[in-house]
């Protein structure tokens, strides 16, 4: 007798215990979307200009 195949099938076992919520495809974070290099050296030197003691 094959005790392998009888019973319930076995869970995957790569599968995570749960949904990142940023995780990619989802709404926060849709593929083929990417951050603009301008867009990141906007707010870099924003961030600067704030930060900047005279």
């Amino acid at each position: 007798m094959d005790y392998a195949k009888s019973g319930t099938p076995k869970a995957g076992k790569n599968t995570p215990r749960h949904k990142e919520h940023n995780a990619k495809g989802t709404e926060q974070n849709p593929f083929g979307q990417r951050a603009q290099k301008a867009d990141l050296l906007a707010r870099m030197k924003a961030a600067a200009a704030k930060n900047k003691k005279d």
